[in-house]
C-alpha cells in the first residue's frame, strides 16, 4: 500500500490557490447552459440546505438529494437497481472496485472533469486506492477524513502520544466505549500488532482469504473477551452520536465528523489520533452505469471541486476537501478542530484503508456478525 500523508496531499495547493481564489469558476459543461436536475444518494449530513442552494443557484440544476448511512446500504441500493435510480453516488475509495465488479458504476470522462481543481496528490493517490480499475477511473476523489478516537474530555482527559485504541478496551471503560463491529476490529488489530500480539501483519489479512482468517481469528477472540466494554454498538452517524449524547458513551472510535457534530452542540468531546494512527478513508464522486443526467452529474462535480464548495462541505462535516483552495477558506472552528485531532507527527501516521475486495468484505461481515452475537 502506498503510504499518503496529508501532508502531501495538500502539497501543491498554495501554488494554484491564489489563481483559482482570483476567477470565478466557469465549467465547460456550465457554458452549455445546463439546466434540469441530478440525483444524488450521499451519506447522510453531506449535503446541507444551503451547499445545495448554493449548487442551483451556481448552475440552474436542481439537486435531489437521498442520504444513506453505510457503504453496504449503498451498494445494495446500487444492485437492487442495477445500477439505475442515481446520477451520483458517494463511496469510499477501497469499495470502488465492488461496484465495478457488478457492473454498477462507469468509467469517469476525464475530458469533462476539471481534473486541475482537485489536489494532485489526491487525484493520483486515489488511483493506489481503488479508484481506478484495470486501468480505467471510477471515481473523482471529493474528501478524506479518520476513524480514530472520541472521548469526552472531563472524564476521559487523553492526550496525543499515548492515546491508544487500546484505551478503549480497558477493564476501567467497562460500559462505557461505543464502537462500529467491523473497524473497531481493525482498531483493535491495530493495538495488538503494537503490543506484538497478531500472527502477522494485519494489513496482510486484506491480502489473501487465508490470512485474513488467521489474522481475524486472533482479533475476534480478544473482542469478545473484552465485548463488557461496549455499551452501544454504531453502524451510522446518528447512532455514533446517540452514544455519546444519550447513552453514557465517554470514549469511542467513531468518524471526525461524529466528535465535531457533537463538539458544536456544546457537548465535552474532543477527538485526537491514536499512537497506532489514525483510520483514514478517501472519498469521491462516482457515476452510477444507469445515471440518466450526466451532464449534470458531471456538472456537480466539477462545481463540487470549486474552493468554495470544498470550504462549505468542510466547515458543515469537519470532513476535509480534496479542492484546490479550499483549506484556505475554512473557518477558524473547522481549523481549530483539526489542529487538535492530528497534533505532532499524526498526520504522518494516517493508516490508509486498503482496497477492501468482495472476499475481503464477505468474511469481515461473518467476523462482525459473530462479535456482535457473542
Amino acid at each position: 500500500m502506498t503510504a499518503i500523508h496529508r501532508r502531501t496531499l495538500l502539497k501543491g495547493a498554495a501554488a494554484t490557490a491564489g489563481l483559482t481564489l482570483a476567477a470565478p469558476f466557469v465549467s465547460r459543461t456550465w457554458a452549455q447552459g445546463s439546466s434540469g436536475s441530478v440525483n444524488i444518494f450521499a451519506w447522510a449530513g453531506y449535503l446541507n440546505d444551503d451547499i445545495l442552494g448554493a449548487f442551483e443557484k451556481a448552475t440552474g440544476i436542481k439537486a435531489n438529494y437521498t442520504p444513506y448511512g453505510t457503504n453496504d446500504e449503498l451498494l445494495n441500493q446500487l444492485r437492487a437497481n442495477n445500477g439505475a435510480g442515481f446520477d451520483i453516488i458517494w463511496p469510499t475509495v477501497d469499495r470502488v472496485p465492488n461496484y465495478v465488479e457488478f457492473g454498477l458504476v462507469q468509467p469517469i470522462d476525464e475530458s469533462k472533469v476539471e481534473v486541475a481543481r482537485c489536489l494532485p496528490s489526491a487525484w493520483t493517490n486515489s488511483a493506489n486506492l481503488g479508484a481506478v480499475v484495470d486501468g480505467k477511473r471510477y471515481q473523482v476523489p471529493a474528501d478524506w477524513g479518520t476513524e480514530a478516537i472520541a472521548f469526552d474530555r472531563d472524564q476521559q482527559p487523553l492526550e496525543y502520544g499515548s492515546a491508544s485504541y487500546g484505551d478503549i478496551w480497558k477493564p476501567e471503560n467497562a460500559g462505557k466505549a461505543t464502537v462500529r463491529g467491523h473497524s473497531s476490529l481493525v482498531g483493535l488489530g491495530l493495538w495488538l500488532e503494537a503490543e506484538g500480539k497478531l500472527p502477522r501483519p494485519l494489513l496482510d489479512a486484506f491480502k489473501t482469504p487465508e490470512a485474513q482468517v488467521e489474522v481475524f481469528d486472533a482479533i475476534l477472540v480478544e473482542a469478545i473477551a473484552r465485548k463488557g466494554n461496549i455499551v452501544q454498538f454504531w453502524s451510522n452517524e446518528n447512532e455514533a452520536q446517540g452514544a455519546f449524547r444519550v447513552n453514557g458513551a465517554t470514549i469511542g472510535q467513531t468518524w471526525d465528523s461524529t466528535a465535531a457534530a457533537l463538539a458544536k452542540e456544546g457537548l465535552p468531546v474532543g477527538f485526537i489520533a491514536p499512537k497506532e494512527g489514525a483510520l483514514a478513508w478517501m472519498e469521491g464522486v462516482s457515476i452510477p452505469s444507469g445515471a440518466a443526467n450526466l451532464e449534470q452529474a458531471y456538472a456537480f462535480i466539477n462545481w463540487f471541486l470549486t474552493p468554495e464548495a470544498g470550504a462549505a462541505y468542510s466547515n458543515a462535516t469537519s470532513i476535509n476537501s480534496t479542492a484546490v483552495g479550499a483549506a484556505d477558506l475554512l473557518s477558524d472552528e473547522a481549523k481549530a478542530f483539526f489542529a487538535a485531532a492530528y497534533p505532532g507527527d499524526a498526520l504522518d501516521k494516517l493508516w490508509w484503508w486498503p482496497v477492501q475486495e468482495s472476499w475481503y468484505v464477505a468474511k469481515r461481515n461473518e467476523y462482525q456478525d459473530k462479535f456482535l452475537s457473542a
